[in-house]
């Protein structure tokens, strides 16, 4: 029964369907239940949030990664399977300490200062809390000190930066600065994304790492996380 529902769970999750009346990539499933009516139905039949996490939400994701990278899905498509995540992950909240699922690791993201765009940050925000970190997101147009207020108050491992404009992209370097200037740079691994951002750029202004969508922000955050352990 565990496999079954939760192998319908990563199904929906794959068709971007949070509700029963959404409509799916194939033809004719409106009416059938979605992530979230089938989330609700796994944890009924005391199916722990874990299997539900890692064999229904992450999986379905991994293979959503797979098919975007391949050129299969475009990204509304991603963005509605990464909704279908997320309305999950708000169902299964109060059920994580009881099936002691711990989180990987604290995350602060945020769009930078003069930058207003944040549908990317958001979806790296669904996939991370997907994959099993606790995420703070601070929004869009984040003054440096902000941000640097929220690591000195919630010591995060990670602190991820986002821009969609070439002209806000500096203000990631300052909010680097920003963190150098009280004595926090050193406590927290900085990774920055967005359209304009590039690997070169993230070395220039001594970020730790560059995701150029928000698979590669996750296995980004995974492989850090992964090496801090070593």
């Amino acid at each position: 029964m565990t496999d079954d529902i939760t192998g319908l769970i990563r199904e929906n999750v794959i068709q971007g369907r949070v509700t029963r009346e959404d409509e799916g990539m194939d033809e004719g499933m409106v009416g059938q239940p979605g992530v979230s009516e089938l989330t609700e139905e796994a944890i009924a039949l005391g199916i722990s949030a874990r299997d539900i996490i890692n064999n229904g939400l992450t999986r379905g994701m991994d293979i959503v990664g797979q098919k975007f990278e391949a050129g299969e899905y475009y990204i509304p498509d991603m963005l509605a399977s990464a909704e279908a995540v997320g309305a999950a992950m708000e169902i299964l909240v109060p059920y994580l300490a009881k099936s002691g699922v711990k989180a990987k690791g604290n995350i602060i993201v945020a769009t930078v200062k003069g930058d207003l765009h944040d549908i990317g940050k958001n979806i790296v925000s669904i996939l991370l809390r997907g994959a099993g970190y606790t995420v703070n997101d601070l929004g869009n147009n984040v003054d440096p000190q902000v941000i640097v207020d929220a690591v000195r108050k919630e010591n995060p491992q990670f602190l991820g930066l986002s821009a969609l404009l070439t002209s806000t992209m500096r203000n990631m370097g300052e909010t680097i600065q920003a963190l150098k200037n009280s004595g926090l740079r050193d406590k927290v691994k900085v990774i920055i994304g967005g359209s304009p951002v590039s690997e070169e750029f993230a070395q220039s202004i001594g970020a730790d790492g560059y995701g150029a969508d928000g698979f590669q922000a996750l296995a980004l955050v995974e492989s850090l996380s992964s090496s801090n352990d070593d």
